[in-house]
């Protein structure tokens, strides 16, 4: 009796989450998770796990790339990545994003940081967002030569170029990193850092105003967002799910130079993609955007789809993105 009590269903969000009465989660979405690995038999890209903060714990998958020996002592750009799954699963230990980031790191020649950020709902929002950005405070700190960490981290500080750091990530990863970049146009990073780039991928922005047919997928979302963050000021408006709304900061503080934005034909996100994309060429931002539509495709494709050839030539694209002087 006792046992049946202890997981009795306190609430769930399906298809995604479940949970139980005695305060434990049950995920029902995501991918497997899988070890970091050296020397990937089809990218040769290394890959190791680190701990950037024990309170709150927050980890990270680094990646590599294979360098050639006339390449060894080169600098390569760094990209801080932000996976997605709605901020209530997947990991930067999925084996579909760990899959993904290897064939990236490999094409773009970049060292990557792929963020273990707490979830929701035993972390409701904003915690995601602060450890996000904790997490590129940690990497900007080994830019300077009194870094006071007590990690020493060779792949970022022999390898990593500080003059391009790209923030970046998929669906509510691609939320996280403009939420990010805005953050970067008001504060400081650690030794002057700044963001040369982002890309957001299939980003996850709402609101309650309709953009184009986004209107019938609207329940789902914004139970989503209401459940990952049940305290949010303005709820399904509040500007960092919606940041066109009137009342978010103007999209001209974006911290960084460049843009990225990717969107899909079939994904329910794709409409709010292409207006943030244009709200920003308005806004008077002085960056330079660019917009990637991809036609005959759904969310996340290039993630749960991996080999597909619109996967191999978005994942070029974004490659050419980070790797691009």
């Amino acid at each position: 009796m006792e046992s049946n009590i202890a997981k009795e269903v306190e609430t769930e969000l399906l298809p995604f989450v479940r949970v139980y009465k005695d305060g434990s989660v049950e995920r029902l979405s995501g991918s497997p998770f899988v070890p970091p690995s050296m020397e990937d038999s089809e990218t040769g890209v290394s890959s190791k796990d680190i701990t950037i903060s024990q309170n709150p714990l927050i980890e990270a998958r680094l990646f590599l790339p294979k360098l050639e020996e006339s390449e060894s002592k080169s600098k390569i750009p760094i990209l801080v990545y932000y996976h997605g799954g709605g901020f209530l699963f997947e990991s930067a230990f999925s084996a579909d994003h760990h899959r993904f980031l290897n064939s990236l790191v490999s094409q773009a020649k970049i060292v990557a940081v792929s963020v273990e950020y707490r979830l929701a709902p035993e972390n409701p929002l904003p915690a995601a967002y602060e450890d996000s950005w904790a997490a590129l405070q940690w990497v900007s700190s080994f830019s300077s030569k009194d870094n006071n960490s007590p990690i020493e981290e060779p792949w970022l500080s022999n390898h990593g170029d500080f003059e391009r750091v790209f923030i970046g990530g998929d669906s509510s990863g691609a939320n996280i990193a403009h939420n990010i970049a805005m953050r970067a146009g008001k504060e400081n990073l650690h030794g002057g850092v700044k963001i040369l780039g982002a890309l957001l991928t299939h980003p996850y922005f709402w609101g309650s105003k309709p953009a184009g047919s986004d209107q019938s997928i609207d329940y789902l979302v914004c139970s989503v967002w209401n459940f990952v963050y049940p305290n949010a000021p303005g709820g399904i408006d509040n500007p960092m799910i919606n940041p066109v709304v009137d009342e978010a900061p103007s999209l001209e503080g974006l911290g960084c130079c460049r843009l990225l934005v990717s969107v899909a034909e079939f994904d329910w996100l794709r409409d709010r993609g292409v207006l943030y994309s244009e709200t920003v060429k308005k806004s008077g931002w002085k960056g330079k955007v660019e917009l990637i539509d991809v036609e005959g495709e759904d969310h996340a494709f290039q993630i749960l789809r991996p080999g597909t050839e619109n996967a191999n030539t978005l994942i070029k694209r974004l490659a050419d993105f980070l790797s691009k002087k």
